[in-house]
């Protein structure tokens, strides 16, 4: 039997732990089922906190532990808590949170994390030189705090060493799944999948990100360089007439658009004209090709290959998964 631990803590998102704890009750059902030995469950799943007492979670969910986590001695797997922002890593809770962590990675205990609990977990400085992931929402903050982490914010899911992380929200439901088929077989995490009505196809975040282009910034001609790019993007144009638009030499522009935005001008057009087409694929019944002619593009298999880096899905599959007017207009 596999013993899961997992760390509740005040403020922190209480729907993987709950979820965490569901997913694994559903495997245990199964598994019974399955084997049909009279044997016992497969996992055997435990709440803990700091010091034992009930934490108050986020929306005022009220979590009760088991024991304090300084009880813990042997686990199979430890999970961290995901946190909404502002991440206060300097509150002396987190400190020790950190401190424990570290003593049970040492001591051989897997650790988990799941969506911004990953902000946690590099905050104890196992993660550094490690491959995670996190919450896309929060990949270029992340990755501004914890440089030495090699963050794959495509993943859905990663482990190294013992060390696993996950993406936004429900993709802790990836890791149970793992953890279904590690501990139990393919077989039982097929069926748990079904019944949970998981996609085991989800390998990426990239479907479901939406970027965030970066105007925090105080240089205004920098600004003015984007405003007009957002107007003008669906037209032919260089990178050389968005310098001239704003009187700035083409070199001196492109330097200045970096380090304002972190991101080169062309790569930003490019992020601002698949940001338009997704907007076109969810909300109209335009074809691929008009989206493509939409957008600032004239050949089409050249946009769908920029469109595929950047979402990992073809324009039309992208469009059955999240256009819900396509698929009505379907439907009917």
């Amino acid at each position: 039997m596999a013993k899961i631990t997992l760390l509740a803590e005040n403020n922190c998102v209480a729907s993987a732990i709950a979820g965490f704890v569901d997913a694994l009750s559903v495997a245990n059902l199964w598994w019974l089922y399955m084997k049909n030995d009279g044997g016992g469950p497969l996992f055997e799943t435990e709440i803990i906190s700091i010091d034992g007492k009930p934490v108050t979670a986020q929306g005022g969910i009220t979590l009760i532990p088991l024991r304090s986590m300084h009880e813990i001695e042997k686990t199979d797997l430890i999970l961290l808590p995901a946190f909404l922002p502002p991440f206060d890593m300097e509150n002396p809770r987190i400190k020790t949170i950190c401190e424990w962590t570290k003593h049970n990675h040492k001591s051989g205990n897997n650790i988990a994390c799941t969506c911004t609990g990953t902000f946690l977990l590099a905050e104890t400085g196992l993660l550094n030189g490690r491959v995670a992931t996190t919450n896309w929402q929060f990949a270029e903050i992340f990755k501004r705090q914890y440089p030495k982490v090699n963050l794959q914010i495509k993943r859905i899911l990663t482990e190294d060493h013992g060390l696993y992380c996950t993406g936004a929200a429900t993709a802790f439901m990836s890791l149970c799944l793992h953890l279904i088929e590690k501990y139990g077989s393919p077989d039982l995490a097929s069926r748990c999948a079904k019944g949970l009505l998981v996609d085991t196809d989800r390998q990426s975040q990239a479907p479901y990100g939406v970027y965030d282009f970066w105007r925090n910034h105080s240089d205004k001609q920098i600004k003015k360089a984007q405003q007009w790019m957002e107007k003008n993007y669906e037209n032919k144009f260089s990178i050389d007439d968005v310098a001239e638009s704003i009187g700035i030499s083409p070199r001196h522009f492109k330097r200045r658009f970096k380090s304002a935005t972190g991101e080169t001008p062309l790569a930003y057009l490019q992020r601002l004209r698949i940001e338009n087409a997704k907007r076109f694929l969810e909300r109209t019944l335009d074809t691929v090709n008009e989206i493509t002619w939409k957008v600032g593009y004239e050949d089409i298999n050249s946009f769908r290959r920029l469109f595929i880096k950047h979402t990992g899905l073809t324009p039309k599959n992208y469009r059955n998964k999240f256009s819900s007017t396509y698929r009505y207009k379907v439907i009917q």
